[in-house]
């Protein structure tokens, strides 16, 4: 193991249980909405004709794919997770668990939350880090969607 991810190991062990970032809000617009729904096919109308869903959804509009807001983690991260000192590379390893808990509506703005649930060696030069992200509506009590993230950082080896 090499002396960078070493220190990398120490560095992140001590932020485990912590919160390691927060991004920015984001606007889910109808635009993006009707974008995501053209690359899925799924046209649902409750994702894509704001009339009918005004009139026929229990959302009292058009909302996000719970798929589209799982997929703003990736722009989220970027700006709220940094590198750590050494890191070649970032890989999204995948999820452990994910959970939809409140409907994006189309207008609305979100935000990521990082808390470092665990970190541990992988194979000879990587870092698995489980971050326990948090989706946030704005002004809404309750998340849009919760789930862990497996994160795996990679470091260069030592010949």
């Amino acid at each position: 193991m090499t002396a960078g991810l070493d220190a990398a190991l120490r560095s992140q062990r001590e932020l485990v249980g912590r919160e390691v970032g927060a991004s920015g809000w984001v606007i889910v617009s109808q635009a993006m909405i009707d974008r995501f729904a053209d690359v899925t096919h799924d046209r649902q109308f409750i994702h894509t004709d704001p009339a009918r869903a005004a009139l026929e959804s229990p959302f009292g509009g058009t909302i996000a794919h719970g798929f589209l807001t799982l997929s703003l983690a990736s722009r989220l991260s970027r700006e709220a997770i940094d590198a750590m000192p050494g890191q070649t590379a970032g890989l999204n390893y995948g999820l452990d668990r994910v959970r939809f808990m409140t409907p994006v509506r189309s207008g609305d703005r979100i935000r990521g939350r990082f808390r470092l649930a665990s970190v541990r060696r992988h194979k000879s030069n990587g870092l698995l880090r489980k971050i326990a992200l948090t989706i946030e509506i704005e002004n809404c009590a309750r998340p849009a969607m919760v789930a862990d993230w497996l994160i795996l950082g990679l470091f260069e080896t030592s010949s």
